[in-house]
């Protein structure tokens, strides 16, 4: 063989080899759902693109930390994303979503995976996660803290609370800022400060388009006020900017807990103890089975009080005489710690199914059938909740925010929590059971991050009047529905 022909056939056998190679390299083709629920064939060039783009991960199955990652708070979901972006930073983000949009995918946007109905994992489709963010920086002379979207509650109380600030924001350590506020957020402090969206004064939102905006009282105003109760519907909160508030670290605050047979008693103080509350103090009824192993039927009263210590002492002095209670647990604590006092009883992995909505009035009658409603019930991990909402948040104009929470009275939460699959349908017939009998006592408003995965006219009963302003500005930014893993706002 010739020189010449020798040199070309081994130039082409190393094309062919290294070819070879590169196809090898190459993920295998993905199949994974569209927007409309179409089965469809991402390459593995198309695959490998997106990961190139990524300074965080992609995890496909089979990938490590995959089944970790795709599990979210609420057991009762078990889904297989056929691909999950772990988000370094918000450029990722925007990859992962103008991937999405020039594929027509479906996309669940996770943040700290605590969706109740399930929103932060779909089947089949792209979980763009949000949890490797986790930045929390704190400008103590302008008096806001700026916060990544995988932040969790314990997270942040724990920055603000080195500086002696707070953010009102949930009662769960575990769960997302982002997603709480997005729905509209219940603190303890929601009373003096109001919902959490009521100290959100920024945030920047990657839209349907791929686009990174600020959204504030300046820039974008028409999705800043949609954000701050229309869930996910407009896009994904890269960041969010805060006001802080000067509390702690120590407050008034803990929990009375009396039997079960005196529970009637022990809710209408409950109730007649909050109709003179100040806006510092914040109290919350439950009714559950003693987490000290004796599956003893209890009543509890939570309180939380954010003024002087002496004060707080005062205001919730009745709380620790009436009775008198079988134990009593208020005092002076660190804010961080009563934050986080009921993280044991909404672990991980446990299956969730809640029905809940304000009522008219807590009424001796309905206070009754609460508390037979709860006799029945299955799981000694269940709860009912009653959450009294007053002071700041109920004071802020029902259209000045797309939360419709703005009312004074009794939230009723029926907790149904259990762990073996296979009480699934005895544990969620009880919530629907209980809930069912509420139906004489109810009004018309529903917390949106509270609302079960079937709520029906979820859209409806959680957005009330502001729902035709959020479809217009739906309308305006996702006109395709792209972001519709929520409870969801139709465009028009």
């Amino acid at each position: 063989m010739k020189r010449r022909e020798f040199v070309a056939s081994s130039l082409a056998a190393a094309v062919t080899a290294l070819a070879s190679r590169a196809r090898a390299a190459l993920p295998e083709d993905l199949s994974i759902l569209s927007r409309t629920g179409k089965q469809l064939i991402l390459t593995g060039a198309e695959v490998s693109e997106l990961r190139a783009g990524l300074h965080g991960s992609l995890l496909l199955r089979g990938d490590t930390d995959y089944e970790q990652t795709r599990h979210i708070w609420n057991g009762a979901f078990d889904r297989h994303p056929a691909a999950i972006v772990r988000c370094a930073d918000s450029a990722d983000i925007v990859n992962a979503v103008q991937f999405a949009a020039t594929h027509d995918l479906l996309v669940a946007v996770r943040g700290g995976g605590h969706s109740l109905p399930g929103h932060s994992v779909c089947e089949g489709g792209l979980m763009i996660d949000l949890a490797p963010m986790q930045r929390v920086e704190v400008d103590k002379a302008a008096r806001v803290v700026h916060l990544d979207p995988g932040v969790w509650l314990g997270t942040m109380d724990r920055a603000l609370q080195k500086e002696g600030f707070i953010v009102p924001a949930g009662t769960v350590s575990h769960t997302g800022v982002a997603g709480l506020s997005l729905g509209g957020g219940i603190g303890r402090l929601a009373r003096k400060f109001g919902l959490t969206i009521d100290s959100m004064t920024g945030a920047r939102l990657v839209t349907p388009d791929g686009k990174l905006r600020n959204v504030n009282a300046q820039e974008n105003p028409d999705l800043f006020w949609a954000i701050r109760g229309g869930g996910g519907n407009f896009g994904i909160a890269a960041s969010l900017e805060y006001q802080l508030h000067e509390v702690g670290p120590m407050i008034t605050g803990g929990v009375v807990v009396h039997p079960l047979p005196r529970a009637l008693d022990a809710l209408r103080f409950f109730r007649d103890t909050c109709a003179s509350l100040p806006d510092e103090a914040m109290l919350v009824a439950a009714l559950q089975t003693a987490p000290d192993g004796s599956n003893a039927k209890i009543a509890a009263i939570v309180g939380a009080h954010c003024g002087s210590i002496e004060q707080g002492e005062a205001a919730f002095r009745p709380l620790k005489t009436f009775g008198p209670p079988v134990k009593d647990m208020i005092g002076p604590m660190p804010y961080a710690a009563l934050n986080g006092m009921l993280d044991g009883a909404f672990p991980k992995g446990a299956l969730n199914y809640w029905k809940a909505q304000f009522l008219t009035d807590l009424s001796d009658a309905a206070i009754r059938a609460l508390i037979a409603g709860f006799e029945q019930c299955p799981s000694p991990m269940s709860h009912v909740i009653i959450e009294h909402f007053h002071g700041a948040a109920a004071r802020v104009p029902l259209t000045a925010t797309a939360c419709t929470t703005r009312v004074t009275g009794f939230n009723v939460v029926i907790v149904s929590q259990w762990t073996d699959a296979g009480e699934s349908e005895r544990s969620i017939r009880w919530a629907r059971e209980t809930f069912a009998s509420l139906t004489p006592f109810l009004a018309a408003t529903r917390y949106l991050n509270y609302l079960e995965d079937d709520a029906p006219n979820a859209a409806a009963v959680a957005y009330g009047p502001n729902l035709q302003r959020l479809r217009a500005i739906k309308t305006q930014y996702d006109p395709g529905n792209f972001f519709k893993h929520n409870v969801n706002i139709l465009p028009k």
